[in-house]
């Protein structure tokens, strides 16, 4: 598209996220909350809705949605009832879900995002609220017959409602990508698009940068991936352009994305906003939440992202993008932070986490929580490269694929038993260039000639010869020094 039409319009984006809560049982019943389970095996009476059985609310699905409510600094409202959200689908047994329609646990807050230039934006936040999944519809294994699979139904959610404060497909993915990351964080929700537990709708449309009025709103579902989501906005956003250009009509729409073909195709018209007929929920009992129970949440909180994010870049003294590297992930992170707890060289612990230790993990195809060295074995042999015993090299290709066979070992050991200790007295240290130089006198004569870089190549044969130990600082002065002198 010409970058001079789309600039005249400004594009609206709002989400909403569902999240499948990590509880044992489902939320109004005691039903196994399990992914990948036979069909239609973690049902009962009660997730069917069959007549006389009564729902009862999961203390554990409060306690997240609380937890996160936290996390986005909302208000936790004290109040609470629930209501039915009528709809038919072939994956509803009930005919409706149980919901919270007028008193949502959480209200306000904001998520906080990283934008296209790297500023920081806030994404306010409408509500989040408790409700129940439905099940699920399968298309694609039989020819003739639409499979359902109600195992999900009952699955307790939360669903985060964002406000219209998303202006890109690049900062709908930051935001998503910020969710996710913060879910896991609070260990609420695996986070796996792919399996259906974090889902996203959005909500799309443009307008002329002029106008005083939204566009026309269209939704967008059925993505399964961060980068789907991403994706599925941005054809969505020229499609729109390009109507309204061509003067054609924008209707109010459900649009399904092709992640194959890369577009949405409409799946229904909304000639009007959806009437679910809310109504009080009759067999469930109001939620009172008090501030003790509140506090106790706010206590029990992990260390979020954005603050240890804040902590490394402004506290360790780390860059912006070994402060993001090391918050992707909360086992990264309390890896990370329990490094550093041994060792004051933030910056080397965080070099070695990032370097040797991710790129065993991705070789390996192996998490953090698998790595075998400890965090003492780590912070002990970042201390033996502080004291000058052993190079960064040596470390690493020594002695690290060392510790890796013998995780319960002391790096100091294995330096000693391999013969590794760096060497820095200047006696033998000397011995080594004199040899370089007798070795090399080609290479010596053009030194003296002016090609001041060739002590990085006598360098290398001078540790060659010492098989690494000399002490590079120590060798590096007296080999310029031997040099100017002849």
């Amino acid at each position: 598209m010409n970058l001079e039409i789309r600039d005249k319009y400004q594009v609206v984006i709002g989400l909403e996220v569902h999240a499948q809560m990590l509880t044992k049982s489902k939320a109004y019943s005691n039903d196994i909350n399990e992914f990948g389970a036979i069909p239609n095996s973690n049902i009962s009476v009660i997730s069917l809705g069959h007549p006389g059985t009564l729902p009862m609310m999961n203390k554990k699905t409060v306690e997240y949605a609380i937890r996160l409510g936290l996390a986005c600094g909302c208000k936790i409202a004290r109040d609470q009832y629930f209501a039915r959200k009528n709809y038919f689908y072939p994956d509803l047994p009930k005919g409706y879900q149980i919901t919270q329609d007028k008193t949502p646990i959480c209200t306000g807050g904001a998520i906080i995002i990283k934008t296209e230039n790297g500023e920081e934006k806030s994404i306010g936040l409408t509500r989040i609220h408790m409700e129940e999944d439905a099940g699920k519809s399968i298309h694609d294994v039989d020819v003739y017959d639409t499979l359902v699979d109600l195992n999900r139904a009952g699955v307790p959610l939360v669903e985060i409602v964002s406000e219209p404060d998303i202006r890109s497909s690049q900062e709908a993915y930051n935001y998503l990508s910020e969710i996710r990351k913060l879910v896991r964080y609070l260990d609420i929700c695996d986070g796996n698009m792919e399996e259906g537990s974090l889902r996203c709708d959005a909500n799309v449309s443009v307008m002329l940068k002029d106008a005083k009025e939204f566009g026309i709103k269209v939704e967008v579902k059925n993505m399964n991936s961060i980068r789907n989501v991403q994706r599925a906005i941005e054809y969505e956003i020229i499609r729109q352009i390009e109507a309204i250009e061509k003067g054609e009509m924008l209707t109010m729409e459900t649009r399904s994305f092709d992640a194959l073909k890369g577009i949405t195709i409409s799946m229904r018209t909304k000639e009007a906003a959806n009437d679910y007929r809310y109504f009080p929920e009759p067999d469930l009992q109001p939620l009172f939440v008090d501030q003790k129970q509140i506090d106790s949440i706010r206590s029990e909180m992990p260390a979020l992202p954005r603050d240890l994010f804040i902590k490394y870049t402004k506290e360790l003294g780390l860059s912006d993008y070994d402060a993001f590297i090391l918050t992707d992930t909360k086992a990264i992170a309390l890896f990370f932070e329990d490094l550093i707890n041994k060792t004051t060289n933030y910056k080397s612990a965080a070099n070695w986490l990032m370097g040797d230790i991710k790129s065993f993990l991705n070789q390996n195809g192996l998490e953090i929580e698998q790595f075998p060295i400890s965090t003492s074995q780590i912070a002990a042999l970042i201390s033996l490269i502080d004291e000058g015993q052993i190079s960064s090299s040596i470390a690493s290709q020594k002695i690290f694929p060392e510790l890796l066979k013998n995780p319960t070992k002391n790096p100091l050991d294995i330096a000693t038993e391999l013969n590794l200790i760096q060497e820095s007295d200047e006696s033998s240290i000397l011995g080594y260039i004199h040899q370089v130089i007798e070795q090399n006198p080609n290479e010596v004569a053009r030194y003296k000639s002016g090609e001041k870089q060739l002590t990085g190549f006598l360098m290398g044969q001078l540790m060659k010869i010492s098989k690494g130990k000399a002490d590079p600082k120590a060798a590096n002065q007296l080999m310029r020094n031997q040099l100017d002198n002849l």
